[in-house]
C-alpha cells in the first residue's frame, strides 16, 4: 500500500504548473480552462497567470490521479469530478466530451487561519453593531440561513458565525466537502459521497441528515442546502433543533425563502405549498445576506429577520441591517456601509432572560 504522503507529494507533482498558486495565500481560487489558460483570483479579481501545462493529457493526468487519491472515479461516460486536494482545496473538474476544449478545472483554496468577526469588521464587510447583534442570535440559537451568489463568501460567514456557538454543546456538521473549520470540542464532521462507476456507495446529505438526528446532536450545521435535504431541515428547526445553520444560493432574503421552497419540494414529502411556507416562515428566525461587489470586495448586506407568512403577501420580512451605498473613491472602491434600521428582533426578550446581552445600538443611529 502507498503511504499516504507519498501518494499526496505524486498528486502535486502533476499539478507542478499552478503549484506557486497553491501555497500563495492571497489566491482564493485558480481556475484552469484547458491545458493553456490559467486564471487566478485575488482579492475577488481574476488576472491570467503563464501557467501552462505540457498539453491536454497532462491535466487530464492530474484529475484522474486526484480522483484516484480521492477515492472517486472520473471518465468519458462519468466526466465531472468532485473532489479535495491534500490541504482539504475543493475542487470541480469537468472532462471531454463534456468539456470540448479540454479539461476544465476549478480549485478553491482552503484557508487553514478562519476568518474572524474582528476582521471582518476591521475590512468593513460587517458592521460592530450588526457583529454584536448576530453573536447574540446563534448564541441564543436562532435558525440562521446564510444566503448569497457564488463566490460571495457564505461559507467563510457561516464559519464566523459558527465560533460563537457554546463549547459545551454537541455540533454535527453535514458537508458534501469538508470546509468548516469549527473551533469547539465536541464537534462531529460528516461528508456526502457521490456513486462509484458502477452507482453504488452513494451517501446523500438526506442520508446524513436523518442519521444525524438520531445522534443527539445539540446544533446542526449543514455547508449547504442544495436540494430535497431542505424539507428535513425544515422539519428538525420546527421540531425543536434550534440554532440550525446552513447556506443557499440567493441574491436577497426574500429569493433564499423562496429558494429553500423549491428545494423542499425535491424531496419525496408531499406537504401541501400553504403548509410548507408556513413551516419555512416558522422554521427560519433569520437571512444573513453576502455579496461580492464590483470591486471584488465581498460584505453583509442584509441581516433580516423572517416574522411569518401571510397567505395573500407571501413571506413577512423585516430587516435589522441594511447595506447603505454611496458611491466609489478614487480608486474604484465600493463605498457603502451597514446600517441599523431601529428595527427589534422578536426574540429579544429571550435574550434578556437568558442573559445575553444583544448590543443593539439605538434607534436611529
Amino acid at each position: 500500500m502507498i503511504p499516504q504522503r507519498v501518494f499526496e507529494q505524486t498528486l502535486l507533482s502533476f499539478f507542478a504548473p499552478v503549484s506557486r498558486f497553491l501555497d500563495d495565500p492571497s489566491v482564493t481560487e485558480v481556475m484552469i480552462n484547458g491545458p493553456f489558460e490559467v486564471y487566478v483570483e485575488r482579492a475577488g479579481r481574476l488576472e491570467r497567470t503563464d501557467a501552462r501545462f505540457d498539453g491536454a493529457h497532462a491535466l487530464a493526468a492530474a484529475v484522474r490521479n486526484l480522483a484516484q487519491y480521492a477515492g472517486r472515479y472520473v471518465s468519458e461516460d462519468s466526466p465531472i469530478l468532485e473532489a479535495r486536494m491534500p490541504d482539504g482545496s475543493r475542487v470541480e473538474a469537468v472532462l471531454p466530451p463534456a468539456a470540448p476544449h479540454g479539461p476544465q478545472v476549478s480549485i478553491r483554496r482552503f484557508f487553514r487561519q478562519a476568518l474572524s468577526m474582528e476582521q471582518l469588521i476591521g475590512w468593513g464587510s460587517l458592521s460592530a453593531d450588526a457583529g454584536r447583534v448576530l453573536a447574540a442570535l446563534v448564541a441564543c440559537r436562532q435558525n440562521i440561513l446564510v444566503a448569497g451568489g457564488t463566490g460571495s463568501g457564505k461559507t467563510s460567514f457561516l464559519n464566523v458565525l459558527s465560533a460563537f456557538i457554546d463549547p459545551a454543546e454537541r455540533i454535527i456538521v453535514i458537508e458534501d466537502a469538508c470546509e468548516l473549520q469549527l473551533v469547539q470540542p465536541h464537534v462531529v464532521q460528516l461528508e456526502s459521497r457521490p456513486p462509484d462507476a458502477e452507482d453504488r456507495g452513494q451517501i446523500t446529505a438526506r442520508d446524513l441528515f436523518r442519521a444525524t438526528l438520531r445522534m443527539r446532536p445539540d446544533r446542526i450545521v449543514m455547508g449547504e442546502i442544495r436540494g430535497g435535504e431542505a424539507i428535513d431541515l425544515i422539519q428538525a428547526m420546527i421540531s425543536g433543533h434550534g440554532g440550525c445553520l446552513s447556506t443557499v444560493h440567493a441574491t436577497y432574503p426574500i429569493d433564499a425563502l423562496n429558494r429553500l421552497e423549491t428545494m423542499a419540494l425535491m424531496s419525496d414529502v408531499n406537504l401541501p405549498l400553504a403548509a410548507l411556507r408556513v413551516q419555512i416562515a416558522s422554521a427560519i428566525d433569520f437571512v444573513v445576506q453576502t455579496a461580492r461587489l464590483q470591486d471584488g470586495s465581498r460584505c453583509v448586506t442584509h441581516v433580516t429577520e423572517v416574522v411569518g407568512h401571510d397567505p395573500n403577501d407571501g413571506y413577512r420580512l423585516r430587516d435589522l441591517f441594511v447595506r447603505r451605498w454611496s458611491g466609489r473613491d478614487a480608486d474604484g472602491r465600493v463605498l457603502s456601509e451597514l446600517v441599523y434600521t431601529g428595527e427589534v428582533p422578536r426574540c429579544l426578550e429571550m435574550m434578556k432572560a437568558l442573559g445575553i446581552e444583544p448590543g443593539l445600538p439605538e434607534r436611529g443611529s
